[in-house]
């Protein structure tokens, strides 16, 4: 029997729990990755999990496009400004040595469970003048549910375009950081966030592994454990997408920083040791 054929069990794991929180698995897979290939190129590690999230993120667009979750219009405008930012992550991963790879990404990753768990988001509103330069979005979802919400396009745009660099980058996707960022800083209600997030990482996520591709990042061995895990993650992600109609947003951006923060201290750990 194939000793890697776990693998597919892993991509079911990361399918549901990051169509669930709307983050691509990606936070997951590197860090199993960075665990077990530690001889592998940071190049060939991002490779793999770029290309396993776009499979992920694609089958859960598919998933919240039955639910009627996504916010199409928002969603197709960040996902362009993601791009040139997922373009230059890409080419920029190679020249970085291994262990700074490591510290970038826990750092990181341990910024992003503070923020989460300390801010109170829904708390801030907005003045006057900010609410004018607003872009308000309505999206009923199949169960009829009406979500309303308004947000700055402009900085959305500016913040996605940071997103798209260090989420190719780090080979994570971006939902892990995107998520933040929309229902934090944007305003979204936290369900669309992480259906649109989905949406948005698939368009992403594809920019980033046609980069890897051209430059050759793939072996042999890499194409078969992308495959192996993208088998998991095809189902994964219609399990995550089920879920997240029973689960409640607030347990959903508690997970995601729990998760955050868990990643962010395995990863820092390894840079650190000699």
């Amino acid at each position: 029997m194939d000793h890697q054929l776990w693998l597919i069990a892993l991509g079911l794991v990361l399918g549901t729990l990051g169509t669930l929180i709307g983050a691509g698995g990606g936070f997951i897979l590197v860090p199993v990755l960075l665990i077990l290939y530690p001889n592998e190129s940071p190049e060939t590690v991002t490779s793999i999990s770029l290309a396993v999230v776009f499979i992920n993120a694609l089958s859960g667009s598919v998933a919240y496009a039955r639910l009627g979750r996504i916010d199409y219009k928002s969603g197709w405008l960040l996902a362009l400004a993601t791009v040139p930012g997922a373009i230059a992550g890409a080419l920029t991963t190679d020249y970085i040595p291994r262990r700074a790879f490591n510290g970038i990404f826990g750092v990181i990753m341990l910024v992003a469970a503070a923020y989460l768990i300390f801010h109170r988001g829904e708390n801030r509103k907005p003045t006057e003048a900010r609410r004018k330069r607003h872009t308000i979005r309505t999206v009923i979802d199949r169960d009829g549910i009406n979500h309303t919400y308004s947000f700055d396009l402009r900085l959305g745009m500016v913040l996605s375009v940071f997103v798209g660099y260090a989420s190719s980058l780090l080979g994570i996707g971006g939902g892990i950081i995107h998520v933040p960022v929309l229902v934090r800083l944007l305003d979204f209600p936290v369900h669309i966030a992480t259906a649109t997030s989905q949406f948005i990482l698939a368009i992403m996520a594809l920019a980033g592994t046609i980069v890897h591709i051209t430059n050759g990042a793939f072996s042999p061995s890499s194409v078969y454990q992308t495959i192996l895990l993208g088998i998991g993650v095809l189902f994964g992600a219609q399990a995550g997408a089920w879920l997240s109609c029973r689960v409640h947003g607030m347990w959903i951006i508690r997970s995601l920083a729990v998760a955050l923060g868990l990643v962010g201290i395995q990863i820092i750990i390894m840079a650190l040791k000699p």
